[in-house]
């Protein structure tokens, strides 16, 4: 459920927190007032497109901050999924921070990215506006929203057809590739030979280049090495002007005077340790300038390999194992085109066994949509006819294509017939945009059942609709507010009265300033802003009697203890 919200420097919005409840909360005000504010709030705070014109005048950010009470199970496996910590109490907060040029999306206090946001949101919100009632034109929408009232039953299914479906095209496309004619599978096969042989007669071992690189550095340095050894040997060696030599004549002499004291012993097996160390150096340097000798052939040789090494790797991959690697794809292939026909016919016969699966697949998916739609089309149909829909028949068509696609092989068409005695046309031939808010409120009720978010919020869901119908939509908003919480803005007294919390949305002007706020009315404030509503330009006695009116028979459909106090 949602708790609050918190807007601050967003449009005309200077700084404002609105505490929502459970069951309906409705927001009305005066047009202009900056309702759509409040939507397009919640929008950005769930990732939704930023301009840096939305900022408040003067101002260089903005904050919209969303608390949710969102302990349920669905909710906590998302937050793992994205690996972040829940609240505490179980309360989910995201917070957005607007600036020219960017913007810092959090949840719960840690940094996340707006599409992780987007993706904890389906679980948390469900947002509904003139928009999405426009997309029931496409029938696109009605697949989604059958697989939607189908829920897991059908998901083994749609799993099955995806997977069935991504195994075809990919052997389809295998297929596509790999057909060639006589003359070019001999040009392919004759390339294929010739790349194959090439890294066969090399014959490459992984790391092999590496050595005879460091082996070519020490060929092709080696007389400036023997040049710095030579010179290292004469000053350090036993020569007479060498350290070795130095060095012994001083460990004799300590020797000598060793016995007279301890400390002077140490000291002599001291220098002896530093003579023995030097004689071990002179010794290595001797062999290593024994193995730097190399003649012209080694050298070459080394040179010769070392290039046809590097001419592998410039053609068939950055490194050895990457050659090696490309000489058994050549070999499979070249395995492949030896017995061509044979193997064409085994990639068709894998082909025609996976569209089996998928065509098993989409039936048993079809089926499940056929069963499902049945049930949701009479459900659908109760829903339209309290919506004041009195004459209306409703039909979901499952049928058939031709082509199958990821979703299956099925078209789904909502079907309508709003007046007695006219056939069943698509809902783009026949209905109006009040029709249309009407038939979208029908499917939002039927599924909440099925649906585990807890919030849904509706904007325009009274577009084009007023007296009976109205109510019959307020009935309808109340009925699903019992088992969601429900937030809608609205403009009609009728949905207005069936609040169980009532906002009002106000703008308020001075010479150089305009600032939109929200607060919760109480009672009599509520009934002054149905009388309002009801067109009244005074608050006469006789309009708020009307208002009092209204909000008495909304509670006679609620059939409980008024949630407010008149």
């Amino acid at each position: 459920m949602l708790l609050s919200l918190h807007v601050k420097n967003l449009a005309l919005m200077e700084e404002t927190e609105v505490e929502f409840g459970p069951g309906l909360n409705i927001l009305t005000g005066e047009t202009g007032a900056g309702k759509s504010l409040l939507i397009g709030g919640i929008h950005l705070a769930l990732g939704g497109k930023f301009e840096k014109e939305m900022l408040r005048k003067g101002t260089q950010s903005a904050l919209v901050e969303l608390i949710f009470s969102a302990d349920s199970p669905e909710v906590i496996k998302k937050l793992e999924q994205l690996e972040l910590e829940p609240g505490e109490d179980g309360q989910v907060i995201i917070s957005r921070k607007l600036q020219a040029g960017k913007s810092v999306c959090r949840i719960n206090g840690e940094t996340v990215t707006a599409k992780q946001v987007k993706e904890l949101a389906e679980s948390l919100i469900d947002i509904h506006g003139q928009h999405e009632h426009q997309s029931l034109l496409k029938k696109k929408k009605h697949l989604e929203i059958l697989d939607a009232y189908c829920g897991p039953e059908a998901e083994p299914a749609a799993s099955a057809v995806r997977q069935a479906y991504e195994k075809c095209r990919s052997l389809r496309r295998a297929l596509e590739e790999e057909t060639m004619d006589e003359t070019t599978r001999a040009k392919e096969q004759a390339l294929a030979e010739f790349e194959y042989q090439e890294i066969q007669e090399a014959a490459p071992v992984p790391g092999e280049d590496e050595e005879l690189e460091q082996k070519y550095r020490l060929m092709t340095n080696s007389r400036r090495i023997l040049e710095s050894l030579s010179e290292s040997r004469l000053l350090s060696g036993n020569d007479d002007d060498g350290a070795g030599q130095a060095l012994s004549r001083a460990l004799r002499s300590v020797r000598s005077v060793s016995g007279f004291d301890e400390r002077l012993a140490e000291l002599a097996k001291q220098l002896a340790e530093i003579d023995s160390l030097l004689a071990d150096y002179n010794r290595d340097v001797a062999e290593y300038m024994e193995d730097c000798e190399f003649d012209g052939e080694d050298f070459a040789a080394v040179e010769e390999r070392l290039n046809i090494l590097n001419h592998l790797k410039g053609k068939y991959g950055n490194t050895l194992e990457q050659v090696i690697c490309y000489g058994q794809e050549k070999e499979r292939y070249l395995e492949k085109l030896a017995d061509y026909d044979a193997y064409m016919e085994e990639s068709r016969k894998q082909l025609r066994e996976a569209e089996k699966k998928l065509e098993k697949a989409c039936c048993e998916l079809s089926g499940i949509r056929k069963r499902n739609g049945l049930l949701l089309e009479q459900k659908l149909k109760e829903a339209l006819v309290h919506l004041n829909f009195l004459t209306v028949d409703f039909r979901i068509a499952v049928e058939q294509e031709e082509n199958v696609t990821a979703a299956g092989r099925d078209n789904v068409e909502f079907l309508i017939s709003t007046n007695p005695g006219e056939p069943l046309k698509p809902l783009s031939q026949v209905a109006s945009g009040g029709e249309l808010s009407r038939v979208m409120l029908a499917i939002k009720t039927v599924l909440a059942g099925r649906d585990a978010i807890d919030t849904l919020i509706f904007d325009e869901i009274d577009a084009g609709i007023s007296g009976r119908t109205a109510w019959r939509v307020s009935e309808q908003l109340d009925t699903l507010a019992h088992v969601h919480q429900v937030i809608c803005i609205t403009h009609l007294p009728q949905i207005a009265a069936m609040a169980d919390r009532h906002f009002c949305i106000e703008k308020s002007s001075t010479e150089d300033n305009t600032i939109t706020d929200i607060r919760v009315l109480d009672g009599e404030e509520s009934l002054g802003e149905l009388a309002r509503l009801l067109g009244s330009d005074a608050l006469t006695e006789a309009a708020l009697s009307n208002a009092r009116e209204m909000r008495t028979q909304a509670y006679a459909h609620k059939n409980r203890e008024p949630a407010m106090q008149v």
